[in-house]
């Protein structure tokens, strides 16, 4: 059976089972199945070597008319199984990752309806109609037709009415449509169902017909929406767990307990439960840094010669080493601790495990889907190992992470998506026969990207800095194909285009590095700031793939260039937009829709003061907080605002995050506006008061630009 699919999973790489049916009639209250047939997608491309293909045996005779259809008579289904001997077979194709058919409605319908007859339960399946999926990817269409959506889509037909002729034919159009789909902003699964949820009109027509819900209904499938974390219920305690176990003896002192655990990287040593001696798990005490902190706190130096078995913590708590991570995250959560003693087979202790090893198995999550970034091997399996950031981030957020470290965790990821593109992209440079690169070249990350603050709505900003070349000469002709098929793979990938156009693709953000010196050099001559349009997010350059010195070097170029340019960056300043106000009358949010843009009335503002301040003042870092902090250094600006600034797009980034997350989840594009209403009292204060620092924005750099 293939894996389950997630919402966030785009169709370019879904796995699906693609299914019909041929029955005795057209009504499903009465018609019986007589062929079931079936094909499968995985990671989005059609198996077509391996149909599934199996008559059944109706139970009553096959109408003349049917079998004028689909050519079954009974003399062909005569020594066929009944539905109820085929069901074990069935039931196992259900069970895939989703089902998709051309008006899968009937068939599930008439499915529905041979269960009953059988004594079955019937559960559901995940589902997608290519129907309805061709309304939403062409609406202008007359007829959707399987005959007219493969003309459309030049897509060849099967043997029509044939049950795996006609899943085969539904899957060439699913396809078909994908690229389609995708162009309207329909990149996933969730998108796809939540776009089908809304075609009412197509709906009604399945209800009045007695078919079944072609898509399910809102709120049903949503996996880790609904706050279902997997993590604790995937790894057991000994796959966590810091070993062999560090004991020490009760008499040594606090400072020797101290340099041991210095030296063997732990957060915590077991102290044998007697002088000289070991003992039974109940009698072992353990010593923490806290422990030692609190030691220090109450005795001053005079703790450190404590023998540290007067501070050890006694009983031991302890959890068996194949018990699952959950039990062990329960007992920290009940006894209110952080380190637990793991036990192995004979009741002895073996390993030691604390909320620090929790965390940082989270974090080989994300490791490993760079390792997948890194293998995908085409477009369809790097799309696959995109759609898990979502997951991960979920996870990130529920072990209680930051907005701020989860934006660097998907930055990095989405650094290594954009290096595997180029890999990719290099490839089918070689096989058209365009040959290697001309020259050495830097492919480089522009904005929230190279600033490590990308969040889960993002799109394309990125640059490239070859060695040598004219523009349009044939070096600049190669790096275009090149950047082309960059763009092209990121954007099938679900890093859809950049509206603005600040893609290497296009000519202005790609050049050599005499064309780029001359291009910064043009830049800080300008009077105007609409002629510095997106400008302001090349000082966030960040090289990922290819010579990474030319990228730095650019970079580094460009603050000499503009260091103590205030007219520079005063432009560049304006040129990031004031934040629009989040607040009204009284404190009150000011929202559309119940939902407030905190990118436009929060981030917008801090990110590029930060970034302004930062090329005006030389400071040579690329977040915002390192911004912040460089200036806090050279005693530019007070130390409060610049916090307040911190702490504000912290707090906007935790909260856009947890929205995306929960968009993403229910099949709803994720973007910057949060919904009021959902946030819990504590959070709209933080809000609130992350709105009000932002206020005074605009004074503040009036202040500190000149």
């Amino acid at each position: 059976m293939l894996a389950n699919a997630g919402s966030a999973t785009p169709l370019i790489a879904l796995d699906a089972v693609v299914f019909d049916t041929e029955t005795t009639g057209l009504d499903p209250r009465k018609a019986r199945v007589v062929e079931i047939g079936a094909i499968s997608l995985v990671s989005g491309r059609l198996k077509a070597d391996a149909p599934f293909r199996r008559l059944v045996k109706p139970g009553e005779p096959i109408p003349a008319v049917a079998t004028g259809i689909h050519g079954i008579n009974d003399a062909a289904v005569a020594d066929a199984p009944e539905f109820r001997e085929l069901w074990p077979e069935v039931s196992a194709l259900l069970q895939g990752p989703v089902l998709v058919g051309h008006s899968i409605g009937f068939d599930l319908a008439v499915l529905k309806k041979e269960c009953q007859r059988a004594g079955i339960a019937w559960t559901p399946p995940r589902t997608l109609c290519t129907r309805m999926l061709a309304e939403l990817a062409e609406p202008e269409l007359s007829d959707y037709s399987p005959e007219t959506l493969a003309a459309h889509l030049g897509v060849q037909a099967e043997a029509r009415h044939s049950a795996v002729g006609d899943a085969v034919t539904a899957a060439r159009i699913f396809l078909g449509l994908v690229p389609k789909l995708r162009e309207r902003n329909i990149r996933t699964l969730g998108e796809a169902e939540e776009a089908c949820r809304r075609l009412t009109a197509a709906l009604d027509q399945h209800r009045r017909s007695g078919w079944a819900a072609p898509v399910a209904a809102k709120g049903v499938e949503q996996e880790w929406a609904a706050g279902v974390d997997t993590f604790p219920y995937r790894y057991r305690v000994g796959d966590v767990m810091t070993s062999p176990a560090k004991f020490v003896a009760p008499e040594i002192p606090l400072k020797a307990a101290l340099d041991r655990m210095a030296q063997d990287s732990v957060s915590s040593l077991f102290v044998y439960g007697v002088k000289g001696g070991s003992a039974p798990p109940a009698q072992i005490g353990i010593v923490t840094e806290r422990d030692i902190l609190r030691a220090l706190a109450r005795h001053g130096a005079q703790a450190l010669d404590i023998p540290v078995g007067e501070i050890a913590s006694r009983p031991l708590a302890t959890a068996p080493s194949d018990a699952f991570a959950y039990l062990a995250m329960a007992r920290m959560n009940r006894l209110k601790i952080r380190h637990l003693g793991v036990t192995g087979d004979h009741g002895g202790v073996i390993g030691a495990l604390s909320a620090r090893d929790l965390l940082r198995l989270r974090f080989q999550e994300a490791i490993a889907l760079g390792d997948q970034i890194e293998e995908a091997a085409d477009v369809p399996a790097l799309a696959r190992a995109w759609a898990r950031m979502p997951q991960i981030a979920a996870n990130l957020r529920a072990d209680r992470l930051s907005g701020c470290e989860i934006a660097a965790v998907v930055s990095r990821r989405l650094a290594a998506l954009t290096e595997r593109a180029a890999i990719l992209a290099e490839q089918r440079m070689q096989e058209a026969g365009a040959g290697a690169p001309p020259c050495a070249y830097a492919f480089a990350v522009l904005g929230s990207a190279g600033r490590g603050e990308s969040l889960l709505a993002l799109d394309q900003d990125n640059a490239l800095v070859f060695a040598q070349g004219e523009p349009e000469g044939a070096e600049d002709r190669w790096f275009e194909t090149f950047a082309t098929h960059v763009a092209d793979i990121l954007h099938e990938t679900s890093v859809p285009y950049c509206k603005g156009g600040v893609m290497a693709k296009n000519a202005a953000w790609r050049g050599s590095v005499t064309t780029w010196h001359g291009r910064v050099q043009e830049w800080i001559g300008r009077s105007n700031p609409e002629d510095l349009l997106s400008v302001d997010i090349f000082f966030d350059l960040r090289g990922v793939h290819g010579d990474l010195g030319l990228a730095n070097a650019l970079w580094e170029d460009a603050f000499d260039a503009a260091k103590g340019d205030a007219g520079f960056a005063k432009l560049l300043a304006e040129i990031s937009g004031k934040s629009e106000p989040g607040l009204g009358w009284f404190g009150s949010f000011k929202t559309d829709q119940g939902r407030i843009d905190l990118k436009k009335a929060g981030l917008f503002g801090i990110v590029g003061a930060a970034r302004a301040l930062a090329i005006r003042h030389s400071v040579r870092e690329h977040s915002t907080p390192s911004r912040l902090a460089g200036l806090r250094a050279l005693g530019i600006g007070a130390e409060s605002d610049l916090d307040a600034l911190c702490d504000a797009q912290e707090v906007f980034l935790d909260l856009i995050l947890a929205q995306q997350i929960a968009d993403i989840a229910a099949g709803r594009p994720a973007d910057n506006r949060v919904a009021v209403k959902s946030l819990s009292k504590r959070d709209r204060e933080r809000l609130r008061a992350a709105l009000q620092a932002v206020e005074p924005l605009e004074d503040l750099m009036r202040d500190l630009l000149f």
